[in-house]
């Protein structure tokens, strides 16, 4: 390769041409691969949380965990406390003494409290509320609840009517698609009441 030589201070300096190309070379755009990165990310959370709303629908988590009202066509969950669980606010009588036989179960107008042999449950708050929903809770805390079920990985059971023992067959794909779409909805303030247990006979 040429090589031109410079005098600088007394000093004689041979720099290639490469060298001196270098210098005065304009700087590059990132390539298209790093400047779609973000929206390529961004795509793929958006991918993500689709498949999470598609599973929550599906798998009928609105059916309990969304109040339900009365509605012209009869009862429906009340979409503007969605997946809230069971409110608050709702005073409910003493559940009634369970009869024998097949008939084992009572449910509220709401849908979202239930009396059977475990004692009463009242669906959960599965909102992104920091304080009474799902706010808090990481995707670790949320597999291990649904894998184990129990709260949280490690406390009390989940009860029914939470079809645990299907729900535990979802993938760890799934998991993270149904955590994510959780957090996307909106944050409802309500603190569901601690179930309680089987009335003494």
């Amino acid at each position: 390769m040429k090589s031109f030589p410079f005098t600088a201070v007394g000093l004689s300096i041979s720099v290639s041409a490469a060298a001196v190309l270098a210098a005065f070379a304009v700087p590059q755009p990132a390539s298209a691969q790093d400047s779609n990165a973000p929206s390529a990310a961004a795509s793929a959370r958006a991918q993500t949380v689709a498949r999470g709303k598609y599973l929550v629908t599906v798998a009928g988590c609105n059916d309990c965990h969304t109040p339900w009202k009365m509605g012209a066509a009869g009862p429906e969950p009340d979409m503007s406390r969605m997946l809230s669980g069971h409110p608050q606010d709702a005073q409910l009588p003493s559940a009634p003494q369970l009869p024998e036989g097949p008939w084992v179960v009572a449910v509220a107008a709401t849908n979202t409290a239930w009396s059977g042999p475990w004692g009463v449950s009242y669906t959960a708050n599965l909102t992104p509320d920091r304080e009474t929903g799902l706010g808090k809770w990481t995707l670790r805390n949320f597999s291990d609840t649904i894998r184990s079920g129990r709260h949280m990985g490690r406390g009390r059971e989940v009860l029914p009517p939470m079809p645990i023992q299907m729900y535990k067959h979802f993938t760890d794909d799934d998991l993270e698609a149904i955590y994510g779409y959780l957090r996307t909805i909106p944050a409802v303030e309500n603190r569901v009441p601690e179930p309680l247990p089987p009335a003494a006979k």
